[in-house]
């Protein structure tokens, strides 16, 4: 028997490193992480459900509100949101979708939502926008549109409640496409709305999806594909609304938008899907879409240079901290974005802004409130670390050299309220308000002069609410807050400049960092302070 030949260490050590990196783009490449946004009502809430019901995630759909035998949303686990039927805070859900790992970001689709809503959308690769066919594009999805725009987002568009009576297929793209300056691409087509509603056409695949109403949405849609002239499909659908969906059809084949990836991806069109979350019509050539075009984790700018989620060291940072989520434990946890390499079970990782090394002993990946231990996580992956104190909002974390990925931005508040202890237990009151303001739930300001409560200043006037509960279920105090008379708040750049007398309504304060700011009545003053005072640069955003 001859001699085995010598191993080569290097050849070794190759083959390892070649094994390691394949699979670390082949786990990269299968992650999609998302975030949903929408005015309120539109039905994001039940997209979402009925995403994980279609997933298999889930084995029946409840709806937000309705019955009362109903579970709550998934995502919801905050009282607050199951008692009011709302989402509130941002959740993570994680699921297998056709062979993909997909990650949402369910973000809050209330009217008065928080920066929680903003910062979800930073950790997101791509977004779906949805949609009323009733009102078209409303006040919310506009604002949270621009964020998505500042970040290159590519968009997923779903128009919802074509069960219900809508507005025309035609004068809905035209709305999308003048009030948010986006191309809009259908991918498919109506056929009929409200009780007339019977299904989709495929505008690719050229063929007809007609659906049957099944258990009021809870399980999925049993769906009948046909071609275009069967006359058992003309006639299910009805002469009139057959003869509407024909002529429209032949608009948009004609002068409509054609769908393009590239464009897509570049964040300039969103292929638009029509259909009806909560009977399922329309749903799977949505989530097909979803699967396939949604793109894998992306690149990320860093001090360092651009970060590839191939790179074998592990990146992440911080996007959310949210406190006694299991009030059994009172723990807190971080949000992590995992955004290169992969994440290990006990990994020590590095604290780019305090320089210390931390061991990820306690990692979990989250099902809305549910929670299990993560022992490996890919770029695109949420994990949640237990923190005990060590994290910020906007931390990177990191193993090998030093690097830094952009902050978080904190977005300006536009609603104030001063907090009023309504007993003695002031260190609670200390406590608790320091703890949701490193959440992120509001910015807390103190008058300069003059009364010493503490000024709470929020994106959405809901947040009051969610404080008072928070504060009375988690640390055991009451609280009143009343509404202050500002409008907007600007942090003085020079931290040594004299800030000049202020006329009106104005005031000036400083934050838990003893930085200086002035609260304007509105957002005329600001504009007329920056007229009589250039000298003075303000901020809008609180100064690293």
């Amino acid at each position: 028997m001859s001699a085995a030949s010598p191993v080569n260490p290097t050849e070794l050590h190759d083959q390892t490193d070649a094994s390691v990196q394949s699979e670390l783009e082949r786990e990269v490449a299968r992650r999609r992480t998302f975030a949903i946004i929408s005015h309120p009502d539109a039905g994001k809430t039940t997209l979402t459900e009925k995403l994980l019901l279609y997933a298999g995630a889930i084995e029946l759909a409840g709806a937000v509100r309705g019955r009362k035998a109903r579970k709550h949303a998934t995502s919801d686990w905050m009282a607050l949101e199951q008692e009011r039927g709302i989402s509130i805070t941002a959740a993570a859900l994680e699921f297998e979708l056709e062979g993909r790992r997909m990650a949402l970001l369910d973000t809050p689709g209330h009217k008065d939502f928080s920066e929680d809503t903003y910062r979800a959308l930073i950790a997101a690769d791509s977004v779906v926008m949805v949609i009323d066919a009733a009102n078209g594009v409303e006040e919310q999805t506009r604002k949270l549109f621009e964020v998505c725009r500042r970040h290159r987002l590519p968009i997923l568009t779903f128009v919802n409640k074509f069960d219900r009576p809508a507005r025309d297929p035609l004068e809905l793209l035209d709305d999308i496409e003048r009030t948010l300056g986006i191309s809009a691409a259908p991918v498919n087509w109506p056929v009929g709305n409200a009780e007339h509603f019977r299904g989709v056409y495929d505008l690719h695949r050229r063929h007809l999806l007609l659906y049957e109403r099944e258990s009021q949405g809870q399980y999925r849609a049993p769906v009948d594909v046909s071609d275009l002239d069967d006359p058992d499909a003309r006639e299910l659908i009805g002469e009139n609304a057959y003869a509407h969906f024909r002529e429209s059809l032949d608009v948009i084949r004609a002068a409509g938008t054609h769908f393009d990836v590239t464009e897509y991806l570049a964040g300039r069109q969103t292929p638009v899907f029509f259909g009806s979350a909560m009977t399922n019509f329309g749903l799977e050539p949505f989530l097909r879409a979803l699967v396939e075009l949604a793109p894998p984790p992306q690149p990320r700018v860093s001090d360092a240079g651009l970060v590839s989620p191939t790179d074998e060291r592990f990146t992440g940072f911080v996007f959310k901290i949210q406190a006694n989520m299991d009030p059994r434990h009172r723990d807190r946890v971080a949000f992590v974005r995992v955004c290169s390499g992969k994440f290990l079970k006990d990994m020590a990782v590095s604290n780019s802004r305090v320089g210390k090394t931390i061991r990820a002993t306690r990692a979990y990946r989250f099902f809305g409130r549910d929670r299990e231990t993560v022992s490996e996580a890919y770029a695109g992956d949420i994990i949640g670390l237990v923190n005990p104190g060590q994290f910020t909002i906007g931390d990177t974390l990191h193993t090998g050299a030093p690097l830094h990925l952009p902050g978080v931005p904190r977005f300006p508040a536009e609603h104030f309220g001063r907090v009023r202890l309504q007993d003695t237990r002031y260190k609670q009151f200390d406590d608790g308000l320091r703890q949701l303001e490193e959440e992120g739930l509001m910015q807390v300001f103190f008058a300069a002069s003059g009364r010493r409560e503490p000024i709470v200043g929020v994106v959405g006037a809901l947040q009051f609410d969610v404080i008072a509960s928070r504060l009375r279920t988690e640390y055991g105090v009451e609280v009143q807050i009343d509404a202050a008379s500002y409008a907007a708040a600007r942090w003085v750049a020079d931290p040594a400049r004299t800030i000049p007398s202020l006329g009106g309504g104005a005031a000036v304060a400083v934050d838990r960092r003893d930085r200086r700011l002035i609260l304007f009545a509105s957002e005329w003053e600001v504009q007329y302070f920056e007229r009589q005072h250039p000298d003075v640069k303000l901020l809008a955003e609180s100064p690293v």
